[in-house]
């Protein structure tokens, strides 16, 4: 029995390392001289150098404040449009016999396959008739058709997990149905709200097409597309690109130390139906 714990101690290890090695490969990258990434290979930097983050954030042409408060804008509107337009939908859906709610349901996960390539001609095509081309509006509103239907999910289950009669306690008192809903069962799926919160946050830090396609504006480009311009014709500024990536990686860190406790039981909770 002891050794089959070991066994499985190892075989995670060696998940946990295989996933993580890239992330450390980028930040040992970026702590080397040009000459030594294009050397020999090595595990450990023989030269430790900073010059590629001071490059980025003083000595290149690069406003990457500016272009970090843009990926904040867009990360923080797609959560806040998403979690206001899901939580309503998934509540209806768990609360109301609704008819044909299995083939809405099937809906919502074909939606859910569409990559985002498929949908950046279409979304670009509709918002440039409206006028949301080369704005936050738009690309906001772009990553919610990526993040929307999976949150819609994920909050439609973890309601399911709350008892009907605590709305139906609140109503007798008093409250109208969206005042239980705000005030009832909304607190009460705190959790999963910050769950879906999470994930919509960082599928919209880490998304790069629906900007690329919708802003000309490089003042309004995100981190992922300022990357860009590290990769030229003739060649790549590894060490910097790799700095740049290091640094971006820093709220995704933030948000899982301060909602580590909050996303894990959200998907515990969320699984039991």
């Amino acid at each position: 029995m002891r050794s089959k714990k070991w066994l499985f101690s190892i075989v995670g290890f060696l998940i946990v390392a295989v996933f993580l090695f890239p992330i450390y490969w980028m930040v040992i990258s970026s702590l080397k001289p040009m000459s030594e990434i294009f050397g020999e290979s090595t595990l450990f930097p023989k030269n430790v150098t900073f010059e590629a983050y001071r490059n980025i954030f003083i000595g290149s042409d690069l406003a990457i404040f500016r272009h970090f408060f843009n990926s904040l804008i867009i990360s923080f509107g797609t959560m806040i449009g998403t979690i206001c337009l899901a939580a309503p939908a998934a509540y209806a859906i768990a609360r109301k016999n609704l008819k044909g709610i299995t083939l809405f349901l099937l809906f919502i996960l074909i939606t859910q396959m569409f990559p985002s390539n498929m949908l950046a001609l279409p979304l670009y095509t509709m918002f440039a008739k409206i006028g949301l081309l080369n704005s936050y509006l738009g690309v906001i509103i772009a990553n919610m058709t990526l993040s929307l239907p999976f949150v819609i999910l994920i909050m439609r289950t973890h309601f399911l997990t709350l008892p009907k009669a605590l709305e139906e306690a609140a109503i007798i008192d008093g409250c109208s149905r969206w005042g239980a809903f705000l005030r009832i069962i909304l607190p009460l799926a705190k959790s999963g709200i910050l769950t879906c919160a999470a994930f919509s946050f960082l599928l919209a830090w880490g998304e790069f097409l629906y900007s690329l396609t919708m802003l000309s504006d490089n003042s309004k480009w995100p981190i992922t597309l300022a990357m860009r311009q590290f990769v030229g014709q003739f060649g790549t500024n590894w060490g910097e690109l790799m700095a740049l990536s290091a640094v971006s990686t820093l709220p995704i860190i933030i948000i899982f130390i301060f909602t580590q406790r909050h996303i894990i039981s959200g998907i515990a909770d969320g699984s039991t139906k």
